[in-house]
């Protein structure tokens, strides 16, 4: 590893990594835009996951619940790179994870709740569109399993969502703004497994090295962010992750 990219993460003090969905490939769940992703493979398949589509037909979201009945993210378990953000944190590290992702498996590695910033929401919730409605998504699938194919709110009679952030949805503005705060607090600012694509969860990395953090982009493919980032590692998340956090430690 690149020796001044080793005494940067030395002296960063505070730890910010915003995760995409290639940080959880190696778990078995398939990213969406990369050469075999969910949306490069079935292009129609983004229209389930858009708001205006999800809400104004029952089609779509017979689609939705069917493809999370299934979800591998059911199945998975956290990889090497998620064990090894949570150890920075269990080694008494100052760590924050800004993540994109949904499948809660920051929190099964070890991570402390409070310091993992689930900005598109979790998979593990349901709400209501209607009420206040919430319910663990486990009991809202066994429903669709046994033949509900669109569930409403078994309290007003709502469409159910999951409780995640589709396009054409607003993300939760505290949310954001504390991950904003983070981001601009942050001395090493680690962006791994994402786009850096969708908005204005990718734009935390400007935030962040217009703060003078050391940003780090961990990605297989360029990224629009590119250009602003002190380093960017083409390497094998699974492998390059734990060689970083290792040298934070070390």
């Amino acid at each position: 590893m690149d020796g001044k990219l080793i005494d940067r993460i030395r002296s960063a003090g505070r730890i910010a990594a915003l995760t995409g969905a290639g940080i959880s490939t190696a778990s078995g769940i398939p990213d969406y835009r990369g050469p075999e992703g969910v949306w490069t493979r079935t292009p129609s398949a983004v229209n389930a996951f858009t708001l205006e589509n999800f809400m104004a037909d029952a089609a779509v979201r017979r689609e939705f619940w069917r493809t999370y009945a299934g979800h591998s993210a059911w199945r998975a378990e956290p990889n090497a790179a998620h064990r090894a953000l949570a150890e920075l944190d269990g080694a008494g590290v100052a760590v924050r994870v800004l993540t994109q992702n949904v499948d809660g498996l920051h929190q099964r590695a070890g991570l402390a709740a409070r310091k993992v910033l689930e900005l598109h929401g979790t998979m593990h919730t349901t709400r209501c569109t209607r009420c206040p409605a919430r319910f663990p998504t486990p009991e809202v699938l066994a429903r669709v399993e046994a033949g509900d194919d669109d569930p409403a709110c078994p309290r007003c009679g709502g469409i159910l969502k999951l409780d995640v952030v589709l396009f054409g949805q607003m993300l939760d503005g505290e949310v954001l703004g504390h991950a904003r705060n983070i981001a601009a607090a942050s001395g090493l600012f680690l962006a791994i497994g994402s786009s850096l694509q969708v908005e204005p969860a990718a734009s935390l990395c400007t935030m962040a090295a217009q703060a003078g953090a050391t940003l780090v982009i961990v990605n297989r493919d360029p990224t629009p962010y590119d250009e602003d980032a002190t380093f960017v590692l083409r390497d094998d998340i699974e492998a390059v992750v734990p060689e970083l956090c290792a040298a934070v430690t070390s």
